[in-house]
């Protein structure tokens, strides 16, 4: 799983990835600051079993702390965008191909309105930041346009003279951003084209397909960054009204990254995610003040930074990811003694086949059934598997 941070230059989008990796980017207050892609690892966040079973797991991967396990997602921080970034302007190709393998998108937007569609610094609630959502759904359907408009004749033709099916064939030529043959004839449902002669397909049958393989392959979430400056919270307000089917969540990745930092430096117990932090260290009045200010205009006002939650949204809610922990009934160690060390993160729809197989290619191969550890019940292949649930594998091998 790869999950892309995208957005205009100069909204925060470098520092949003920085606080939620704590990988060493570049951050700097002018457009195209990033021009290669930054990949780090952020983590989704959730109950961890070890409290339900009276334990303290010991990962392997990730981290737990008071029964909080952080799982690693590969995150992607790319170039910003420029408005006609589909025709290649600004760092316009770069970013596009960079989110090709992208399976989800974090739009990171700056709610604060001050900065303009060049990337450029501005007075705050100078600029709307709706634009922004437009702007970033617009190169991206343009772009998947250009695709299925590329050779568009040919294709139809062939496509109607082969006769082989057109989901399939729309499907090839969009796998390499995530296209599948269930997901066109979805599409091709709700566009009521099933029954339409690809040759017949006008402008707006092709728009229409475009558009619904960019919402479907690419599924974005929106991090309204900057929302500890006063008028953000009320952009944000009025941006749920006016995007009701948009997710969005209001961030301060200044704050998070400020937060962690402090953590990382022993001034104070912060867990990601949490409305609260404890001073512990010595902090001078400078620092005293700032994190105040966090505490006061963040922390108590929204919650939580947003950070962390925008990529638990991402990953359990945009792509329906559930977390899955291998164990045992008599035993929850690994051969090094670690304690649950495992946590995978799988489709919704896994089954403990495919739990199986993502173990070991043998264990698949020589399924016998899978055990329920909560509940101490054998499951057969094909039951799907919940979330957080601990599955042991018995295999022939």
């Amino acid at each position: 799983m790869k999950i892309g941070v995208v957005g205009k230059a100069n909204v925060g989008k470098s520092t949003f990835f920085k606080a939620l990796t704590l990988a060493d980017v570049l951050i700097a207050n002018y457009p195209f600051a990033t021009i290669k892609p930054n990949v780090g690892f952020g983590h989704v966040k959730l109950d961890c079993v070890d409290k339900d079973l009276n334990t303290q797991c010991n990962p392997r991967e990730g981290f737990c702390v008071n029964h909080n396990r952080f799982v690693p997602v590969e995150v992607v921080d790319v170039a910003g965008l420029v408005p006609g970034a589909y025709e290649g302007k600004g760092m316009g190709n770069q970013f596009l191909d960079d989110l090709r393998q992208a399976d989800a998108l974090i739009h990171v937007i700056d709610c604060s309105g001050s900065t303009n569609e060049l990337g450029e610094p501005k007075e705050a609630g100078s600029y709307d930041p709706a634009d922004d959502i437009k702007f970033l759904e617009t190169e991206l359907d343009m772009w998947y346009l250009g695709i299925l408009q590329k050779s568009w004749e040919k294709f139809a033709k062939l496509v109607n003279q082969e006769n082989p099916e057109i989901d399939k064939a729309i499907a090839k030529q969009f796998s390499g951003v995530g296209a599948t043959d269930f997901i066109v004839r979805e599409i091709m449902k709700k566009e009521a084209l099933f029954d339409k002669r690809i040759t017949l397909w006008d402008e707006n049958d092709i728009k229409n397909v475009a558009r619904d393989l960019r919402k479907a392959t690419k599924p974005m979430i929106i991090a309204a960054n900057k929302i500890d400056m006063p008028i953000a919270q009320a952009n944000f307000e009025r941006l749920k009204k006016e995007f009701p089917d948009s997710l969005i969540v209001p961030c301060s990745s200044e704050s998070e990254l400020a937060l962690k930092e402090a953590a990382k430096h022993g001034l104070i117990k912060y867990i990601p995610g949490e409305n609260d932090f404890e001073a512990i260290g010595q902090l001078s009045e400078n620092q005293k003040m700032a994190l105040e200010f966090i505490r006061k205009n963040v922390l108590q006002k929204f919650g939580s930074t947003g950070v962390q939650e925008v990529i638990n949204e991402a990953v359990f809610r945009l792509l329906k990811y559930i977390a899955i922990f291998p164990g045992g009934v008599n035993k929850l160690t690994d051969q090094y003694g670690r304690v649950l060390p495992d946590c995978f993160l799988m489709p919704h729809s896994t089954t403990a086949l495919d739990f199986a197989f993502k173990l070991h290619t043998d264990f698949g191969k020589n399924f016998i059934r899978a055990i329920d550890v909560r509940k101490k019940l054998p499951v057969g292949k094909d039951h799907a598997l919940q979330h957080r649930d601990i599955i042991e594998i018995i295999s022939g091998k």
